[in-house]
């Protein structure tokens, strides 16, 4: 699996989305009631001798909000960030938070053993234990000196 570093804030299309709509909302002169942005959970991935670590932060959501699928090699992570706050009868002068749906897609490498991952969700964290097959983990082998 080839992973490229991300920095953010870099060439981020969707932080510049953000900027151009709040510009335009702010020139507007009509209230809007809700937020145009769409939720994006952070993520970091990682790899070691023994496999993939990934790392997604869900802050706000809870555990039963969110849903792991694995289809074809594609690992799906999906849910949602929903508004707690009642806004029927309350008027709102600045709302900065993002909610709704998400879903993320990650092709695994074939090396992965795709039957023992594992995932552990903690105070808005999901982690995910992704291990290599045994025949993708390094091999020590020791050669006899004559």
């Amino acid at each position: 699996m080839r992973l490229t570093r991300w920095y953010p804030g870099r060439s981020n299309l969707s932080d510049f989305s953000r900027r151009m709509n709040s510009i335009f909302n702010t020139l507007s002169d009509e209230e809007e009631e809700s937020s145009v942005y769409s939720f994006d959970p952070a993520i970091d991935i990682r790899e070691n001798d023994e496999g993939f670590d990934l790392t997604a932060e869900l802050p706000g959501i809870d555990k039963k909000d969110v849903k792991i699928a694995l289809n074809d090699n594609v690992l799906t992570i999906s849910g949602e960030k929903k508004n707690a706050v009642d806004q029927e009868n309350a008027r709102c002068y600045r709302s900065e938070r993002v909610f709704g749906k998400f879903e993320r897609n990650f092709r695994l490498p074939d090396e992965t053993d795709q039957d023992n991952i594992e995932a552990n969700f903690k105070n808005g964290m999901l982690h995910l234990n992704i291990p290599k097959s045994e025949k993708a983990k390094p091999k020590e082998r020791k050669i006899e000196i004559k």
